[in-house]
């Protein structure tokens, strides 16, 4: 795995920052993307169906992850739309974390978006919300383990919202996690985007 990838800890490519706009019916604000970072110039479509489709966060959403974070676009629309909510924003990218970091910072929200590695979680945290467009070109293997790791602690009325092209394999991940013992439901479909729903199940 080359160290110029987006899912690198520690990217080879120079950094080069630049601004990129998140403009939303009810969020705008510029943040700061870069190279070597997941959609370095621009707010990806699906993290953007995702932002715009997945169902509103209510009080009841007091933790909400945000996994593979990026630059923070997830995070800080979340840290927007819902100041009561802890949001932790983790990422294997240095580089994602110091800009979500930033970023967080730009709109206030540094106290209350904690920006981590994986392992900067605690053991007991438990989320009552997931959302993310999550690293598909990791292949198979690295994604199952992936998302083995951070499903199990959602809280038992919690759920993930997962969008995933559908080129790139939404309807076998809804397989696979079905398989595994969750609850899923496509929620939403366009322009060959999946919006996933997945909820504990008797596993």
């Amino acid at each position: 795995m080359s160290s110029g990838h987006y899912f690198a800890g520690d990217p080879s490519v120079g950094s080069e920052p630049r601004p990129v706009d998140v403009a939303l019916p009810d969020v705008a604000f510029t943040l700061t993307a870069d190279r070597g970072v997941f959609s370095a110039d621009h707010l990806d479509g699906g993290t953007k169906f995702l932002l715009l489709e997945a169902p509103p966060l209510t009080a009841a959403d007091r933790t909400v992850l945000d996994l593979g974070c990026g630059w923070g676009p997830i995070a800080c629309v979340v840290a927007a739309r819902a100041p009561h909510t802890a949001v932790w924003a983790v990422d294997v990218n240095e580089r994602a974390r110091h800009l979500t970091a930033r970023n967080a910072a730009s709109i206030g929200a540094e106290d209350q978006i904690r920006v981590v590695e994986p392992d900067g979680v605690p053991a007991d945290v438990r989320f009552d919300r997931i959302l993310s467009n999550p690293p598909i070109r990791i292949g198979k293997p690295a994604l199952h383990e992936l998302l083995q790791r951070w499903l199990p602690r959602l809280m038992p009325n919690g759920c993930a919202h997962l969008v995933v092209q559908k080129h790139l394999g939404s309807d076998s991940l809804a397989a696979w996690l079905r398989r595994d013992g969750y609850g899923v439901e496509r929620i939403k479909s366009r322009a060959g985007f999946r919006i996933l729903e997945v909820r504990p199940g008797e596993r």
